[in-house]
């Protein structure tokens, strides 16, 4: 699975219930962090669907529906692409915590659906920023008619909730966020270490039977870069040339976690 997330910041951060991560940074209007961010939805975009299109892959995008609204071309180019859509908020002050009382939270669920399907987008999956819940989440999702979130990171495999809501681990562990913003690692070794992981799932799979999830979540404003992209695009290339890999958007690795449980 290779998840995109495509984000538009507002300039003023709303800081409540959180400050979303990648959010402005510095004093009013911080535009070298506002236009650094719309960078990726202009330009780091693209190159992803270039990338994508080059290795013969779809891919899952999270989009706020502030993007679907202000970037119609490029939601376009997704859907023409063969890609999904996942909804992602309504943009990045749209954060979910415990604090957030439970009817904000289902307008916000609510608006989000609204806006998108007014783009003429019906997306299945939800994720949501910095995969921040509350304890209603999945109930409110379930109730908003999504199938599947991809916030719980607890395995590498899908799994059922209770009310029947599918989640599909996306590990930020391994994302371009964390292994190249936070631990300031470069992007070949981030492409590295997700070959490691591969060989290792790929490994275990072999032995124990049935699959493994390997998550590129990647933003388009840091891999998209142009010091970053021709990693990306050599890995997706090596990836490809796996016989144990298959490339696959969020919502057909639950179709087949569905066919898997009615056998």
């Amino acid at each position: 699975m290779r998840c995109g997330s495509l984000e538009w910041f507002p300039i003023t951060p709303a800081d409540k219930p959180f400050r979303a991560p990648g959010h402005m940074q510095t004093a009013y209007p911080d535009f070298r962090h506002y236009t650094a961010r719309d960078y990726g939805n202009r330009v780091g975009a693209w190159r992803f669907l270039d990338a994508l299109a080059k290795a013969g892959a779809t891919a899952s995008f999270a989009i706020n529906a502030a993007v679907a609204e202000r970037y119609p071309e490029l939601v376009a180019a997704v859907l023409a692409g063969g890609h999904e859509v996942i909804a992602h908020s309504t943009d990045m002050n749209g954060t979910i915590d415990a604090t957030l009382p439970i009817e904000a939270e289902r307008a916000l669920i609510a608006e989000t659906r609204d806006r998108l399907q007014a783009c003429g987008i019906s997306p299945d999956g939800w994720l949501s920023i910095a995969r921040s819940q509350s304890s209603a989440t999945p109930d409110l999702l379930a109730e908003a008619g999504y199938r599947f979130c991809c916030d719980w990171v607890n395995d590498e495999l899908p799994y059922r909730f209770r009310n029947g809501l599918i989640n599909l681990p996306l590990n930020h562990e391994l994302s371009d966020r964390q292994i190249v913003t936070v631990q300031q690692q470069s992007a070949d070794s981030w492409a590295q270490s997700l070959e490691d992981a591969f060989d290792w799932l790929a490994a275990e799979a072999a032995s124990s039977g049935g699959g493994r999830m390997l998550p590129i979540h990647v933003t388009p404003y840091i891999m998209g870069l142009p010091y970053r992209i021709a990693a990306f695009e050599r890995l997706l290339a090596r990836l490809a040339a796996r016989e144990a890999c298959w490339f696959a958007r969020g919502g057909a690795i639950v179709d087949a976690f569905v066919a898997q449980e009615t056998k």
